[in-house]
Formats: structure tokens, C-alpha cells, sequence
């Protein structure tokens, strides 16, 4: 391994936050510029992040990139970072996304800008510490990074009912980590009491972990599920996102629903399952019956809600349903579909509320009663509204398609009803999705507002471009993403038998 690939996970880590030290010195008036540095390095992140694909081997190791520094060695601790198939795709979505949210606040954020700026450089820092991180603590710590730059988010820059919001997101979350902190500290007492040594590093840990009792495996399982379920959000947990999505300024829903919602899956694909494979197995048919209660409540939901921001993020406790029933189906198809349909759900719902913020900036309204006859005043903006909702619903020729059908795949190979019920999710989304905009596109323009609206300019359509390039190449060609992500999904299922 070169030099660069040994240290291009820690230069992903170290970029933001030297973009963010640069904008803490400059002038506060020259927004311009302000917005210029935050951009450069957001997109500097980017490219830096695309080495990471093509040089990733499929045929490989399941973790890659792997380097491993001492960091608090009186408690074994170490600076331990590397990347399997699963952590690569979400790393190159949060790089992706961030400098899309970027380019959509452009002009729609002007108070304490610098602020914002630094916030969200240091949210994309925190996230990809999580996707990269193989030391417990140090996943730990990333992980509670990244609930201050989103808590600002979401109680300075956001709607009117923001601090509510925030505070609630706040206390949910944390509740969570006191649970998996409790968890990481059980389990390294027991293991150096056991003659392991002090050690955080999850290799050892899981090793440890497999050799408990079950009843102290279960309890063990159940306070790292808590958390990564908070997170995600699952049944009945989820009751914090409706409100940070609909309080959040455009680019904390998009980095909210694209790459932090990931995060409760991701960990519990990481760290509860190569921790308690035994439990994980006992716990499945559960947690997907929790899965499909909220992919039909998220779903149901979604369809009675009149404002079009609080519709999507309905429509996320409906998809993340889809994630949970995927990987907890237990199979390689299920494991295969819920990673890819994390990537899936990223890109399609990111970018709804990257065209629900565009339309709101010019209508200030959200209420999908004051629309209608949109398509013939924003042609362009009701032909890409089209596509990702075309995606958002599973459309064959989408990305969405392929990650929906390897789920239902490995679910109706796992219990027959559980993919009966995903199905009849898939029929209530498409009625949701297509009668929302039916509302909202066709029809007369009877509202005087909406003849004003001026269709989207070319900054907006740079924005979505790249996100309607990658749904639809996804869905025609899906083998690179299913390649890198195969030996994840084999290192898992080996576990489990």
C-alpha cells in the first residue's frame, strides 16, 4: 500500500477542518468569499474521496486502507481507521452531498453565514469519522461530534419551531449514546477482566463479545440498538424527524436524510452484528416486524400530510423501514439491497428536498394546497421533481428499483409475509408520491402567486444534475456499487452461519 492510500482516510478527516480554520479568519463581510472557501474545500473533499473507488478491490479484503496509530495507549485506544465496501459508498455520498448543500444555501442563508459555513464543514468531518472509524472510542467520539454542528443547524438556521426541533433531536440522540457508551464500557471491563487487556479495537471486542453468555449478549445488543435505532429512525423511535427535517434549513435536511440517518444502520451493520451474530439471529423476525410497521405507518402518514417538507420526511421513516427489513432479512440479496438502498435513498430524497427548498425560496410556502399547474410555469423543475419521484417510488430504470426488489428478494426468502407487507409499502409510496404531485404539477394555476414563479436558474440546475445522472445510472447499471459491496455482505453472512 503507497503512502497515500495508507493516509487518504485521515486527509478526508483533516481537510474540513482546515477549510473550517480558514473561515474562522476571515472577514465576516465578504460573504462572497466566504461562501467561495467553503465551497473549494467541499469540493476538494470530493475529489480526494473518488481515488477511494477505483482503487478499492472488490475481490480484496473486506476492510481496506486500513492504518492504525497509538492514541491513548494507557487505555488501549487507538487512531484506527479503513473502509469496507459499505463504509466506501457512504464516505463518497457525504462528500457528494455536501458540496450539492452547499451550492443549494447559496443564496438562501444569510444570517451568521460564517457560522453556517463552519457548521457544515464540521458535520461533514464528524460523518466521515464514523464511516471510517474500526477503534470503539474513537467511532464514539465521531459520533457525538456530529451532533453539535447539526443541533446548530437546526436551532439557529432553521424554521420557526427550530429551538423545539433542535432540543428534541438533541435529547433523543444523546439518550441513545449514553445507552451505547454504557455498552462500550461494559464490554471493555469485561474483557480485560477476562485477560484481553485494555483495548477499544473492535476486532478484539467482537472476538470477546461472541464468547458471553446470551443473556449478557442480549442486554449488551439491546443498549447498541437503542442508539443506531434513534438514529435511523426506527419504530417507534422516530418521532424527532418529522420535526428536525421540517425545522432544518435545506442543506441540514439533505445532510440530515442523505448521510446522518445512514449512520444508525451503518452502525448497527459495524458494530451490533460482528458483536452478537447469535443475538442478532434470535432478533431478526422482531425488529423486522418493527421494520414493516414503519414502513406502513411512515407511508400512511406521509399520505395525509399537507405540507410537502413533512411529506418527505415521512416518506424517510417509510425507506429507512425498507433498510431495516433488508439487512435483518439475514440473507445476502436482503444485506445487498438495504446497503445499496441507503446510497439509493440518499441521493432520491436528498434531492426532494433539495427541490422542496428550491420552490420554497420562491413561494414561501410549503402547503401543498397553495400549488397546482406547477409543470406549466417550472417545466424544468417539474421534470426533474418527475424523475426523483420516479426514483423515490422504485421505478424500474431507477436506482430505487434495485435496491427495493434485492430487499423484497431477501425478505420474501426470510418470511413470506414480511415480504407480502414490504410490497404493499412499495403500492401505498407510489400513492403518495404520485398523487402529491399530481396536486402540486398538474392542473390549472388558479393561485396568482404561482404564475410568477421563475423556473430553476443554472446554479439550481448544476445542483441536480449530477444527482439525476447517478439515479438513473445506478438503475441501469448497479454491478460497481454490488461489487465493492460484496465482501461486506460475505464477511456478514459468514458470521451468521
Amino acid at each position: 500500500m503507497t503512502i497515500l492510500n495508507a493516509w487518504i482516510l485521515t486527509l478526508l478527516l483533516v481537510v474540513p477542518v482546515v477549510g473550517a480554520l480558514v473561515l474562522v479568519f476571515l472577514n465576516e463581510r465578504r460573504p462572497g468569499l466566504l461562501k467561495g472557501v467553503a465551497l473549494a474545500t467541499a469540493c476538494i473533499e470530493f475529489l480526494l474521496s473518488l481515488p477511494l473507488f477505483t482503487a478499492f478491490q472488490p475481490g480484496g479484503a473486506a476492510v481496506q486502507f486500513e492504518l492504525r496509530l497509538a492514541w491513548i495507549a494507557s487505555l488501549g485506544a487507538s487512531y484506527h481507521v479503513g473502509i469496507d465496501g459499505v463504509s466506501l459508498l457512504l464516505v463518497l455520498l457525504t462528500t457528494f452531498l455536501t458540496v450539492l448543500a452547499l451550492l443549494s444555501s447559496w443564496g438562501a442563508v444569510t444570517k451568521h453565514l460564517k457560522g453556517y459555513l463552519i457548521a457544515m464543514l464540521l458535520l461533514e468531518a464528524s460523518v466521515v469519522g464514523v464511516f471510517v472509524s474500526l477503534d470503539v472510542l474513537l467511532f464514539y467520539v465521531f459520533w457525538e461530534m456530529t451532533l453539535i454542528p447539526m443541533y446548530l443547524l437546526i436551532g439557529v438556521w432553521g424554521g420557526e419551531r427550530r429551538i423545539y426541533a433542535a432540543v428534541k433531536f438533541f435529547l433523543y440522540t444523546m439518550a441513545g449514546s449514553v445507552l451505547m457508551m454504557v455498552a462500550i464500557l461494559a464490554l471493555y471491563f469485561m474483557n480485560a477482566g477476562a485477560g484481553g487487556g485494555n483495548t477499544f479495537s473492535l476486532a478484539a471486542l467482537a472476538s470477546f463479545a461472541r464468547t458471553l453468555p446470551y443473556g449478557t449478549q442480549l442486554w449488551l445488543f439491546l443498549a447498541f440498538f437503542v442508539a443506531f435505532a434513534i438514529k435511523v429512525p426506527i419504530f417507534p423511535f422516530h418521532t424527532w424527524l418529522p420535526d428536525a427535517h421540517t425545522e432544518a434549513p435545506t442543506a441540514g435536511s439533505v445532510m440530515l436524510a442523505g448521510v446522518l440517518l445512514k449512520m444508525g444502520v451503518y452502525g448497527l451493520l459495524r458494530f451490533a452484528f460482528p458483536l452478537f451474530p447469535q443475538v442478532v439471529i434470535s432478533a431478526a423476525p422482531y425488529i423486522s416486524v418493527l421494520a414493516v410497521i414503519g414502513i406502513l405507518y411512515g407511508a400512511l402518514v406521509a399520505l395525509m400530510q399537507p405540507d410537502l417538507k413533512r411529506l418527505v420526511a415521512y416518506s424517510s421513516v417509510a425507506h429507512l423501514g425498507f433498510v431495516v427489513l433488508g439487512v435483518f432479512a439475514l440473507t445476502a440479496e436482503g444485506l445487498a439491497g438495504g446497503m445499496l438502498q441507503m446510497i439509493n435513498h440518499g441521493l432520491s430524497t436528498g434531492a426532494l428536498f433539495l427541490l422542496v427548498g428550491m420552490v420554497y425560496e420562491r413561494r414561501h410556502t410549503r402547503e401543498i394546497a397553495q400549488f397546482g399547474g406547477l409543470w406549466k410555469v417550472m417545466p424544468a423543475f417539474a421534470v426533474l421533481y418527475l424523475i426523483v419521484t420516479f426514483s423515490s417510488i422504485g421505478l424500474p430504470g431507477t436506482n430505487g428499483f434495485v435496491g427495493e426488489f434485492l430487499i423484497l428478494l431477501g425478505a420474501f426468502r426470510s418470511q413470506v409475509v414480511f415480504g407480502v407487507l414490504g410490497t404493499a409499502g412499495i403500492v401505498l409510496g407510489a400513492v403518495y408520491m404520485l398523487w402529491t404531485y399530481q396536486r402540486v404539477f398538474f392542473g390549472a394555476v388558479d393561485k396568482p402567486a404561482n404564475l410568477a414563479l421563475k423556473d430553476l436558474n443554472v446554479r439550481e440546475l448544476v445542483t441536480m444534475a449530477p444527482l439525476v445522472i447517478l439515479i438513473l445510472a445506478i438503475g441501469w447499471y448497479p454491478a460497481p456499487l454490488l461489487a465493492r459491496l460484496e465482501p461486506a455482505v460475505q464477511a456478514l453472512m459468514a458470521l451468521f452461519r
